[in-house]
């Protein structure tokens, strides 16, 4: 049977999580709504858009109006739909890019932690290597080499992301790699994989959940940014941050349609971050006496 770092803790997870569901703050449960709200955009954008993506319904920069409740960007296509749009291919590359981040690093950081010797200084040094080199530049210098299609741009956010999940899940999971039990699974002669997903991977879930929360955003605000340099999501696909970038022009005319991207770019990374917050405080065992 497998052991647990905290009995108690880990036995009554479930029933914490409902009894700090019912009992949220405000600013979690905003965060959730955003949170919803958002995924339900992504998921029936097609049914909510009254146009096509790129379908060119107008002359360009179109005032707001009943017709074009956002009015049109630069070359005529409707904002709300691009809006709309925008946020289900960016939500849906940054989520595919933040789990293969935690795939390639959780994976390897348990193995370093699990084996340690050679095999964590071989993967840490990798690690460091590849950390040396500022993310951006990094990822700018590697889409320039490979081009700006939409599985290569998620793989080396991927990559460049994992070095991250890779320290914080070494770090943890060092730490619980030399706790009794793990060391009595090792007597009874588990294999490396038992140990990483059975001992040590169900004691450090909730940094790892957390950790999740927070690179998304991170990952979120890294396309965002690589789209507004023009070498994220290339058009005609929708994009917040080159929506950003193609319609900047009208903030010289006092219109505040480039801001709409950028605000919900801005809205759904408060919003993970209040759940994140929320998550860390009721997991770790802290209790507010109000």
């Amino acid at each position: 049977m497998t052991a647990v770092l905290e009995p108690s803790s880990q036995t009554n997870l479930r029933q914490r999580l409902w009894r700090g569901l019912r009992s949220a703050p405000w600013t979690a449960r905003l965060g959730m709504l955003v949170i919803v709200l958002y995924t339900l955009g992504a998921i029936f954008a097609p049914w909510l858009t009254p146009y096509g993506e790129s379908q060119v319904v107008a002359q360009a920069f179109e005032p707001w109006g009943p017709q074009f409740l956002l009015g049109t960007d630069n070359l005529g296509r409707d904002m709300l739909t691009r809006l709309l749009y925008g946020g289900r291919n960016t939500i849906g590359i940054v989520a595919l890019a933040t789990c293969l981040a935690f795939l390639l690093g959780g994976a390897a950081g348990l193995l370093a932690a699990a084996r340690g010797g050679w095999v964590d200084q071989i993967l840490s040094r990798v690690v460091d290597v590849l950390m040396a080199i500022p993310q951006l530049i990094f990822a700018l210098m590697l889409l320039t080499l490979f081009g700006t299609s939409i599985p290569t741009l998620i793989i080396i956010i991927a990559v460049l992301d994992s070095t991250r999940v890779f320290r914080l899940t070494r770090a943890v999971a060092s730490n619980v790699a030399v706790m009794d039990f793990v060391e009595v699974a090792r007597l009874r002669g588990e294999g490396n994989l038992w140990i990483m997903f059975r001992e040590i991977l169900p004691n450090i879930m909730a940094p790892l959940v957390a950790e999740f929360g927070l690179r998304f955003c991170f990952t979120f605000l890294f396309i965002s940014a690589l789209s507004f340099l023009g070498l994220g999501i290339q058009p005609p696909t929708a994009d917040w941050g080159s929506m950003v970038r193609d319609n900047a022009t009208l903030i010289s005319y006092g219109d505040i349609t480039p801001l709409l991207p950028a605000a919900a770019i801005a809205l759904l990374t408060i919003g993970v971050n209040f759940v994140v917050d929320w998550f860390l405080h009721l997991t770790s065992g802290l209790r507010d006496d109000q």
